[in-house]
């Protein structure tokens, strides 16, 4: 090869090494707002992930708050509800269920709610399992149980549901502000509790499947 022809391509690959080494200006400038926009896209979901994550263990508590209270109708012909005038008593509810869950948690407080309903005394029991958020971004969770027939057999037995809160308190209002009231059936009515205020906004509930 001749020593002009190796010369020139000696100063290509040269010119070339020095071209590739670095990034201009330009190229960092939209790499950073590349990123940027990636994580304005990113991060809402991520804490929106997280949030779900923590609601998690509500929804499982009052759930199997609910179920508990059915076992226990059943062994002791009424639900564990002595009431929230206290936190003793509240503890001393939830810990006769038998579930080992904290009253209080990191993300939650827990209590049972109990009250008669009906034409006549006692021919009615309702009970209220409720997950008060203590966080503003967290939704609040009930779970409700009766006595009623079931549609379409007409026996009686235990009925429960569970909802969820349509919004967190930082959308609707401080946390503690949340509706925790079903709307029971009449004695020996037909059906599940309703979740409160179904449609309404900001306080409504959904169901949980």
């Amino acid at each position: 090869m001749k020593s002009s022809l190796k010369v020139k391509l000696l100063q290509h690959l040269a010119a070339k090494k020095s071209g590739n080494a670095g990034f201009t200006l330009i190229e960092l400038l939209v790499v950073i707002i590349i990123i940027g926009i990636l994580s304005a896209i990113a991060l809402p979901s991520f804490l929106n992930q997280a949030n779900k994550a923590k609601q998690s263990e509500a929804k499982t508590y009052v759930g199997s708050m609910n179920r508990a209270q059915q076992a226990y109708y059943l062994e002791k012909g009424t639900f564990s509800a002595i009431g929230v005038a206290n936190v003793a008593d509240n503890d001393a509810a939830i810990g006769a269920l038998g579930l080992g869950i904290q009253t209080d948690t990191e993300y939650y407080s827990y209590a049972i709610t109990a009250g008669d309903a009906g034409t006549a005394p006692n021919t009615f029991k309702a009970v209220t399992n409720g997950a008060q958020p203590l966080s503003d971004s967290l939704k609040a969770y009930l779970g409700g149980v009766q006595i009623g027939t079931q549609a379409g057999t007409g026996e009686a037995t235990t009925l429960a549901s569970l909802c969820e809160a349509v919004k967190a308190p930082v959308q609707t209002g401080a946390a503690g502000t949340e509706v925790f009231a079903f709307t029971f059936n009449a004695a020996g009515g037909d059906g599940a509790p309703v979740c409160p205020n179904l449609n309404a906004d900001p306080a409504g509930y959904t169901p949980v499947n």
